[in-house]
Parts: structure tokens; sequence; C-alpha cells
């Protein structure tokens, strides 16, 4: 497989992961506004840029004070902001149109679906009515738009860097979440959370899609020791950083197999990542530090998209000639 059209489908699986995942946040955000103050709900504005790794947008305000509708525009329906929904969307887009021979039919006719959904979103009070809507068909035609690929598409090579995409980001993703709900930890990691706190605990397994399945394993008496263990440590739920890492080296395996591009340093990077996942105790992860921890993560999956762009994608000449 050429290596332009491996980075496209490994970054066409990552802008649509994206911004599933903005979408989700801010409609767990919006959905927790009805039960808060406003003060938490400025709290939790600036919780959620930090989650995504982003300054407040330009007409937002400043940290202090932040405009909640100039920012939730910024984030969801502003083309001119690279970290918006619709731009991630127009990204993912547009990848996938230089690579269209790639993809079925199916693929290419769900993401026009899901681009000219978000396009045609009116702006303003209109779209505040509507907001859960808009939400809810970003997640859901992302969602689609998975299960077409896994149906549809052969599950070669290309199929490999769009998996591979997809985990990368999520990994990422995840760790951030957790830190920026974890730096602001007021109580003991092993009691309940207070009532005064609870929701906050349930906005960020709801970020994550995980509350349900966290109730099935551990009820519904949220602790941030098990929140935190089950978010970064398990192995079957599908938003879980070590879920995550384990798909990423799968991944990995399957397309050094296939490729004629023999190298061993992306395995290399993710074998380390899901080391530190299988064999860590929640417990000793708190008494060395969990920012430390998701620090290293982050380290460490930076290091095998690094490995993967210089491997597959941005390789010299002479050294594929030589392959």
């Amino acid at each position: 497989m050429l290596s332009r059209v491996g980075d496209s489908l490994y970054w066409m699986s990552r802008y649509l992961e994206r911004a599933v995942h903005i979408a989700r946040l801010i409609d767990v955000d919006f959905q927790l506004r009805l039960d808060q103050s406003p003060e938490s709900a400025s709290e939790r504005w600036l919780r959620l840029l930090d989650a995504l790794q982003i300054p407040v947008p330009a007409g937002a305000g400043e940290r202090a004070k932040i405009d909640s509708s100039t920012l939730a525009y910024a984030l969801t329906l502003d083309r001119t902001n690279p970290s918006s929904i619709v731009s991630c969307i127009s990204s993912a887009r547009e990848n996938m149109r230089q690579v269209r021979e790639q993809c079925s039919s199916e693929m290419w006719e769900q993401v026009n679906r899901l681009y000219l959904q978000v396009l045609g979103t009116p702006t303003g009070e209109a779209w505040q009515l509507h907001s859960q809507l808009f939400f809810r068909n970003v997640m859901d035609g992302a969602h689609l738009f998975q299960g077409v690929t896994n149906s549809t598409m052969s599950h070669g090579e290309g199929w490999h860097y769009i998996y591979l995409g997809r985990y990368v980001e999520r990994t990422n993703s995840v760790a951030t979440l957790i830190g920026s709900y974890f730096e602001r930890l007021s109580q003991p990691l092993e009691l309940t959370v207070d009532s005064d706190e609870y929701l906050e605990w349930v906005g960020l397994l709801k970020c994550c899609t995980a509350f349900e399945a966290y109730c099935k394993k551990y009820t519904a008496d949220l602790r941030p020791l098990r929140v935190a263990e089950f978010l970064l440590l398990n192995s079957e739920f599908p938003h879980s950083v070590r879920f995550s890492v384990e798909r990423i080296h799968t991944a990995l395996q399957a397309i050094g197999e296939l490729t004629d591009r023999k190298a061993n340093a992306p395995q290399r990077f993710a074998g380390k990542l899901r080391a530190s996942l299988s064999f860590s105790q929640i417990e000793e992860i708190m008494a060395d530090g969990l920012e430390t921890y998701l620090d290293n993560i982050k380290s460490l999956c930076a290091q095998v998209h690094t490995a993967i762009h210089q491997i597959y994608f941005d390789y010299p000449v002479d050294a594929a000639m030589v392959s």
C-alpha cells in the first residue's frame, strides 16, 4: 500500500474519533448543566478545554469568565476553528476523498451523510434548541461508519490503519480526560464521592460511555479509585486505556506482517505501553502519582504515533528501495 494511502486512512479515522469525543463531552456537559449551578457549569467548561487540550477559542472570553454559548459554537460549528466538530468531520471526509478507491461505497456514503448533516445544522438559537439531536447524530453517524467499515471493507492493511488511528486517538483522549478530572480531586480516593461531587464523576464515566458498564461491575457506588481502575486498566471495556492499547498493539502486529516496511519501533513502543497497563495495579499507580503515570502513557502514545509516521508514512525513498 502507498504511504499516502495509509496516512490518509489513519488520519481519517483519527479525525472521526476526535469529532465523536468532542461531541460526547459537550453533550454530557449540556445534560449535567440542567442539575447544577452556573458556577459548576463554568468550572466544567474549563475542565472540558483542558481535556481537549485546546485554548479558549477567540471570542469566548477569558478562562476566568467563559461565554458558554460562544464556546459551544466554537467547538461545534465554527469552520475557522480546526478543533471544532465540523472541522474534524470535514478533515476526515477530505482524507477519505483522497483515497476513495480504497474504501467501499457504503463507507463513502456514510461519511458524506454525516458531513452533510453537520454542515446543514442551523446556527444560533435554533441550534441550541436541537443541540442534543446534533450530538446524537454525530455520535450515531460515527458509530454507524465503524460498523459499515467492519462489514464492507476487506480487513487488510488499509483496514488496520483505520483501526490503528481510532485507538491511538482514543488512548490519548481518554488518558487526558482522566487527568483533567483527577487533578481537581478534593477527597480521599477510596471513599464514596459525596452528593456535591457525584454528578461530576457520573459525567466522567458518561464521557467515556462507561457509566452503565461501571455500575454493572461496581454498582453505582462511585469511588475515585474504582473509576480510575475501570477507565485505565479494564481489559474488556472499549473505552478504557488498556483496551485501546491492546488494539493498537494488535493492529501494528498485523500491519507489520502485511507490509514490506519491516521495523519494530512502533511495536516496541506499543509493547511498552501494553506492559505498563497489563501489569500495573491501581494502588501502585496512585501511590507513585497518577499524573506521572498518565503523562508516561501520553508520551509513549506520542512515540507510537511518531514511529508510525516515520516507518510507514514519511520514510526516505532510499530506505524504501532498500526494503
